[in-house]
């Protein structure tokens, strides 16, 4: 199961992250758009997703995935780590992400890391 830690080593081994604490909590930027934040006492992660694909997600895996209530207006979900299966599921969530995040430059040098999902 991946941990606050998982989450912090994974999104600052994308290109271009930084980590700064906003509303008490670690949030992680790509070229100073934030992609990806540590709420619920760093026990789950918020991230970016097309709001389509967050409806289904939230469908097909409650138990993983769900919408906070302040956020339903905004493309981002919830993930809770304990029911993430491990290091490759979180890292394809935070990669995802952040391609929603990165400038293009970012994204055409670092093909490895794919496209961004259609918003």
């Amino acid at each position: 199961m991946p941990d606050a830690e998982d989450v912090r080593r994974i999104a600052l081994s994308l290109p271009d992250t930084t980590e700064k604490i906003a509303w008490s909590m670690p949030t992680f930027r790509v070229a100073g758009k934030m992609f990806a934040t540590m709420p619920e006492a760093e026990t789950s992660i918020a991230v970016r997703c097309p709001k389509e694909e967050r409806d289904e997600l939230v469908l097909a895996e409650p138990d993983k995935f769900w919408i906070a209530d302040h956020e339903a207006g905004f493309a981002w979900v919830r993930a809770r780590l304990s029911v993430l299966e491990d290091d490759d599921e979180l890292r394809d969530i935070l990669a995802d992400s952040w391609r929603q995040a990165a400038p293009p430059r970012l994204i055409e040098a670092h093909t490895e890391l794919g496209r961004p999902s259609a918003d």
